[in-house]
C-alpha cells in the first residue's frame, strides 16, 4: 500500500507528465508480483513502482519511450516459460507469461484523484483496465463505474483496491515505537493510543496518524476503531490492558493481540468472564495471545517485526509457514 500511495502522489503531480502508466494485466504461471501492479515512468524518464523483481522494468522503459512519440497505448507480452529463457540476457526463469498494458497520460487521470480520495476516507474503487479491445477509443484505466460495452475478444482487468491496514496501538511505551514505524513503512493507517499524555506525544510518535489520550477504560470510544482494523495491547500495565480488551472485545475487529506471556493473557481472560465479559468464538478466534510470530524475537524493533508479520499473515489469510512448504502458487 506504500507503494501505492507514492504512485497516487506522483500521479496527482503535474509535473510528472507526460508519463507513461505499465498496468501487469494477466499472468499465467509464475510472476514475481501479481496483476495489478504498476510502474510509471515519468517525464524525466524515472521509474515510479514496479512490475517485477527489477528484470522487465528496464525494457517497460524502452517501450514507453515509443508510447509517448506515438501516443498509442500498446500490450508487451513477456514469456518466461522457457527452461532455458535467456530473454534480455538475464535468465529470467520465472515460467510464466506475463502481459504489461503500456498507456499514455498527459495529465492527473480522474481515477486517481477519486482514488486518493476513497483511501482517505477508507472505501474501496473498483478499477477497470482495458487493454485489449477493437475501438482503440476503450483502452486504458478508469473507474470500473465508468467501464464502456467492450464485445469481441476484449481483455479487461478489473481491481479492487482497499484501503491501507489500520492499526491501533494502545500503548505508548518505547517498545512501541518501532512497532509504528515499522508499520508506517508498510504503508498503514497508525493510531497510538495511551491513558498517560506524557507516553503519547507527537515527539516520541512522529509518523503516527493520529494520537489517543484518555484514561483506560474509555479509551477505545474515541478511537473508533473500524470493523476492518487491527489492535495490539501493549500498555505493560495489567490494570490498563484489562479494561482496554474489555472495550475491544466488544467490538468485532480483524484482529486483538496482546503482548505478554500466554499466563497473564489467560489470567485476564478469567478476570473479564468473572466481569461477565465473555467473547463470541469469532472474536476470541481473532484474539493473538502472546501477539506475534515464533521469531526469536528479543529487542524491541524484533518484536515488532513478529507483530507486523503476524497481523501480515492474518490479514492475507496465511498460516505464515515458510514458502518452501507451500503447495499452493505464491499468488494463489
Amino acid at each position: 500500500m506504500h507503494e501505492l500511495a507514492t504512485l497516487l502522489h506522483r500521479l496527482l503531480d503535474r509535473r510528472t507528465y507526460p508519463a507513461v502508466l505499465a498496468t501487469l494485466v494477466s499472468v499465467a504461471g509464475s510472476s514475481y508480483r501479481r496483476a495489478g501492479a504498476r510502474l510509471l515512468i515519468d517525464a524525466t524518464g524515472e521509474r515510479l513502482g514496479s512490475i517485477s523483481g527489477g528484470c522487465l522494468e528496464e525494457d517497460v522503459r524502452t517501450h514507453a519511450a515509443e508510447i509517448v512519440r506515438t501516443g498509442q497505448p500498446k500490450v508487451v507480452t513477456y514469456d518466461t516459460t522457457s527452461e532455458n529463457d535467456l530473454v534480455w540476457g538475464v535468465g529470467l526463469g520465472c515460467h510464466g507469461v506475463v502481459d504489461v498494458f503500456l498507456e499514455n497520460l498527459s495529465a492527473p487521470p480522474a481515477w486517481a484523484t477519486i482514488l486518493q480520495r476513497n483511501l482517505e476516507h477508507r472505501h474501496t474503487t473498483d478499477l477497470a483496465v482495458v487493454w485489449r479491445a477493437d475501438d482503440p477509443a476503450q483502452l486504458g484505466t478508469r473507474l470500473a463505474s465508468e467501464l464502456p460495452d467492450v464485445t469481441g475478444g476484449a481483455g479487461v482487468f478489473r481491481q479492487t483496491l482497499h484501503p491501507p491496514p489500520a492499526l491501533y496501538v494502545f500503548g505508548a511505551g518505547d517498545d512501541a515505537q518501532p512497532l509504528v514505524q515499522l508499520a508506517k513503512v508498510l504503508g498503514w493507517q497508525v493510531i497510538v493510543a495511551d491513558p498517560r499524555a506524557e507516553f503519547a506525544t507527537p515527539d516520541r510518535f512522529p509518523t503516527a496518524d493520529r494520537l489517543v489520550v484518555a484514561p483506560a477504560a474509555r479509551l477505545v470510544e474515541p478511537c473508533a476503531p473500524p470493523a476492518d482494523a487491527c489492535a495490539v495491547v501493549m500498555t505493560h500495565r495489567y490494570v490498563h490492558d484489562v479494561p482496554i480488551l474489555k472495550q475491544l472485545f466488544a467490538r468485532t475487529l480483524n484482529y486483538v493481540g496482546l503482548l505478554g506471556p500466554k499466563k497473564r493473557a489467560t489470567r485476564i481472560l478469567a478476570d473479564l468472564a468473572n466481569e461477565g465479559v465473555h467473547p463470541i468464538p469469532q472474536r476470541l478466534g481473532r484474539f493473538h495471545a502472546p501477539v506475534g510470530l515464533d521469531l526469536g524475537a528479543d529487542s524491541p524493533q524484533e518484536v515488532a517485526l513478529s507483530i507486523v508479520a503476524e497481523i501480515q499473515a492474518s490479514l492475507g489469510g496465511r498460516d505464515a509457514r515458510p514458502l518452501r512448504e507451500r503447495e499452493k502458487p505464491i499468488h494463489g
